[in-house]
């Protein structure tokens, strides 16, 4: 065997050599198929994340060291990292662009933010809310793990596990739906507007899309259109949409929140500031407390010692404004002023450069406007007469994050009517067609400061004007020095009150008053001596309390829904309201019959002006008298606490003052007839005299204040009655009927209205039992809502006419009720609340009383009357009869 094998191995060696070339390439190409093989066989498998957001070359991605985003295929990826998850975030949503400025305004944030942080169970990634627990002693363990258990996380969503990046460092997860589908916690519309307007919006996934993706530091933005099919209706009444296509664009912002929240700093309900609530739990009490903080930015100053010193320092974190580039050139300037003034109050309390304004940049890509670290002015090309100043807070402290200021086109009608309306009288600059731009920019620096105000944390400040005496108005080195008011947080305007020939009298607001920099001090100035919010307060309680007493430093809480205070009151000056009133009467009557002079009709050959005028005029006149119908049954309100002197928290307006007020505002319905100048008004269209309509507005709002003078009256120890009042108002409105005089027209209409009130007093008594008692009292008309700006998004105004037929059937304060929501109106946020009156009215026999009264009057008198009048006696004895024999009746 072995010779054998010897000689194959030769005789195969042998082979081998003598192999021809072709043979040694075939067998070449054999060996190099089978290395290949087996190289394929053991290189590694290419990973999901590589195949899907490195090797496509049709992914886009935006990284960032907080989370990275993948666009890819229509679809919108994050990679979250494993340090994020239980990081606290917001997410907000800022509308870009919209097919429908009525539904969605440019730069506007519809939504609070959503306050989350990532979670994890298993392998799936959840969205989950981020809960603020009370404050505790975090010594204390047992406290701690109740805590802990106590404050769960609740979960909005989950999201689809992809992969992890390449060294599983971070979880990739589809976010597609979240952020491009239906998501009613960052939709860019709500389904109605403060109550007024139904709105529903069928979400339409064939016209949504992730647009755009960018990535920062601390944050990240998604762009996506949302598309619906809208309908909406005005109370269910008026159908103004129905099935209309609607796109926005909107950018979502995800932005990281500090580990370490800022210092809260205590609020106090003697001084107005935006809020935020908060609790605190201590195993010694029988009870969690809960309280509020202020809104506010984190200024802290960078050099604390030579701040202690008296320096001005600039702070850590200037708080900076971005200017839309679509300003007309003619804003720019007067916004720029209106941002820096309020740098005066800054320093008073040692910070210098705090507020910066800065153009849209240029030359940074990264930089966009809707990105919540970016607070913006933004100007929006609507037909809307207004501006906002909203802010966005830390929900852990109240720190501001986020401000922006909308500023709409049609606020230049707005300056232009106020001007001319209240100041013209005195102010030659402001009669022609158009302001001066001089006179403009001054207008709208106040207005763009004020709303600045509310981007700082200040509420409205409405019993700021009525700590002037009106004559101080007239006054040149009085309003040199102070302007109209002691803080441009009131809705105080232009000085009305000042007359024709008072040389030098200033008719603006201050830049900023007293008060407006005594709530800068409360909220701003560092303790940073104290050790938390607790220790601070004794000191910021201090400030308060040295103020005690002095009006101008009086804090008036809004009255929206619920209106008591005669002295803190939109529109108004000084502190007598029919002082106030019958100068600025005066000065209408003398605008009104000049207007002709001052606006020719080459200037307006359409009376398009003259007549937006003369029903801004006839508005005016309204609030007037307004005002001063508020003193009827009207309640003086202060915000109180334990260390607070001066007696209770309501005092009822005094008798006699109520009365007069009563008088005085009969009066003035009874005398409107100045309103129509025939030189004007014989060029309008068809018709009804402005003085018949505001009499009947009058009139309907009036008759219902005995509801206020039954609260009043109540809280009173020398009260005006209810039956005084019934008293009273018989006496006046009556008068000429008792003395067997004819009446005039204005007088058999108060008459009527008057006894169709009290006619109807039962039926009205059933509405109001069905508004869950939102109308008890003092809640405002739909007329008072339009005239004194309570309104912010317009609507009111714009459908006056449905809303008050929808008034007519369902009562005084159903607008009202739907237009503002419960928590809005919460106690304790900045808005004064409805008191019910339920167990104390006695409305019924009051009416029935008077209306007995009445009917024996007109009985004796209808006889002796004639023409009109005695028509006018048949019709209420035949109203009176059928309200107090109902089963007589036919």
């Amino acid at each position: 065997m072995r010779p054998f094998s010897k000689f194959c191995v030769l005789l195969f060696t042998a082979g081998l050599l003598a192999v021809p070339a072709s043979g040694t390439a075939a067998s070449k190409s054999k060996s190099k198929k089978k290395k290949t093989k087996t190289e394929a066989v053991s290189k590694p498998k290419v990973d999901k994340y590589t195949k899907m957001f490195v090797n496509d070359k049709s992914c886009e991605t935006a990284q960032g060291p907080f989370l990275t985003l993948h666009k890819l295929k229509g679809k919108l990826y994050a990679e979250v990292p494993l340090k994020t998850i239980g990081r606290e975030m917001l997410i907000a949503s800022t509308i870009s662009e919209a097919s429908d400025t009525n539904l969605g305004t440019i730069g506007y944030k519809p939504k609070d933010p959503i306050h989350v942080k990532f979670t994890r169970i298993d392998t799936t990634l959840y969205l989950s809310e981020a809960p603020v627990p009370p404050l505790y002693d975090k010594n204390d363990p047992h406290m701690t793990k109740a805590i802990s258990r106590s404050t769960l996380p609740a979960i909005i969503t989950s999201f689809n596990f992809i992969c992890y990046n390449r060294d599983s460092s971070a979880v990739v997860v589809d976010m597609t739906k979240f952020f491009a589908g239906d998501n009613a916690q960052l939709a860019p519309m709500s389904n109605s507007n403060n109550g007024l307007i139904s709105i529903t919006g069928k979400f339409k996934s064939d016209g949504s899309a992730i647009d755009q993706i960018k990535a920062f530091e601390d944050n990240v933005t998604i762009k996506s259109y949302l598309s619906y099919s809208v309908s909406a209706s005005l109370l269910g009444l008026v159908q103004l949409k129905k099935d209309e296509p609607m796109t926005m664009k909107v950018t979502r912002t995800i932005l990281l929140l500090p580990e370490e929240s800022m210092r809260p700093r205590l609020a106090d309900d003697r001084i107005g500031i935006f809020l935020t609530g908060l609790s605190r739990i201590d195993g010694k009490k029988e009870t969690i407390e809960d309280f509020s903080v202020i809104n506010r930015w984190d200024l802290q100053p960078k050099d604390v010692e030579a701040w202690k010193r008296g320096e001005l320092v600039e702070p850590v974190k200037p708080i900076v404004f971005y200017l839309d580039d679509a300003f007309p050139a003619l804003w720019r300037e007067p916004i720029r002023r209106g941002v820096l003034r309020w740098n005066k109050a800054f320093e008073k309390i040692g910070f210098k450069n705090v507020m910066h304004i800065e153009d849209f940049p240029k030359d940074n890509p990264d930089f966009d406007p809707d990105n919540l670290k970016y607070s913006c002015i933004r100007y929006v090309p609507a037909a809307v007469a207004n501006a906002m100043g909203p802010s966005w807070v830390d929900p852990r402290s109240g720190e501001i994050i986020n401000a922006s200021v909308l500023m709409y086109n049609d606020v230049v009608r707005l300056a232009n009517t106020w001007r001319f309306v209240q100041t013209s009288q005195v102010d030659e600059r402001v009669r022609g067609k158009e302001l001066p731009d001089d006179v403009f920019q001054e207008t709208l620096e106040y207005i763009l400061a004020h709303e600045i105000g509310h981007t700082l944390g200040l509420m409205h400040n409405m019993a700021a004007s009525s700590a002037f005496p009106v004559d101080s108005l007239r006054s040149a080195s009085f309003t040199q020095k102070h302007g109209t008011t002691p803080s441009i947080m009131d809705y105080a305007r232009f000085n009305y009150v000042a007359q024709p020939g008072d040389r030098g009298v200033k008719v603006t607001p201050p830049d900023l008053g007293p008060y407006d920099e005594y709530v800068i001090k409360y909220a701003y100035t560092p303790l940073p001596d104290k050790k938390d919010l607790f220790d601070e307060e004794k000191t910021i309680r201090g400030w308060i309390d040295e103020k005690v007493g002095d009006p101008i430093y009086r804090y008036g809480r809004q009255q929206l829904i619920a209106r008591y205070d005669p002295t803190a009151l939109e529109e108004d000056l000084g502190d007598d309201a029919m002082k106030a009133g019958d100068y600025g009467i005066a000065n209408l009557k003398y605008i009104l019959s000049h207007m002709e002079e001052w606006i020719s009709d080459e200037e307006d050959p359409d009376l398009s002006k003259r007549i937006r005028l003369y029903e801004s005029i006839a508005g005016q006149f309204a609030r007037y008298v307004n005002a001063a119908m508020l003193n009827v049954g009207g309640i003086y309100l202060k915000q109180v606490n334990s260390n607070t002197a001066g007696g209770p928290q309501a005092i009822a307006v005094p008798k006699e003052r109520q009365r007069a007020a009563l008088k005085w505002v009969l009066a003035k319905m009874k005398d409107s007839s100045w309103l129509e100048q025939p030189a004007l008004t014989e060029k309008l269209p068809l018709h009804v005299d402005l003085s018949s309509i505001l009499r009947f507005n009058f009139c309907r709002a009036f008759f219902t204040y005995y509801k206020n003078v039954m609260l009043s009256s109540h809280i009173s120890d020398n009260p005006y009655t209810p039956q005084e009042y019934m008293n009273d108002l018989y006496d006046i409105i009556f008068e000429n009927t008792v003395k067997g005089r004819s009446l005039s027209p204005s007088e058999r209409l108060i008459q009527r209205m008057f006894v169709d009130a009290a006619a109807d007093v039962a039926a009205s008594e059933a509405k109001r039992m069905k508004l869950g008692g939102i109308a008890e009292a003092y809640a405002p008309s739909v007329d008072e809502i339009a005239l004194l700006g309570l309104d912010d998004t317009g609507l009111v105004e714009r459908y006056l006419t449905p809303l008050r037929e929808a008034e007519e059937e369902h009562g005084k304060g159903f607008v009202a009720s739907k237009l503002w929501n419960a928590d809005a109106l919460s106690h304790g946020y900045g808005w004064q609340y409805n008191v019910q009156l339920r167990s104390i009215d006695e409305s019924r026999a009051l009416f029935v009383n008077v209306n007995d009264r009445i009917l024996k009057l007109l009985r004796s008198r209808v006889k002796s009357a004639s023409g009109e009048t005695r028509a006018h006696y048949q019709g209420m004895i035949y109203v009176l009869e059928r309200s107090l024999f109902p089963s007589q009746k036919n």
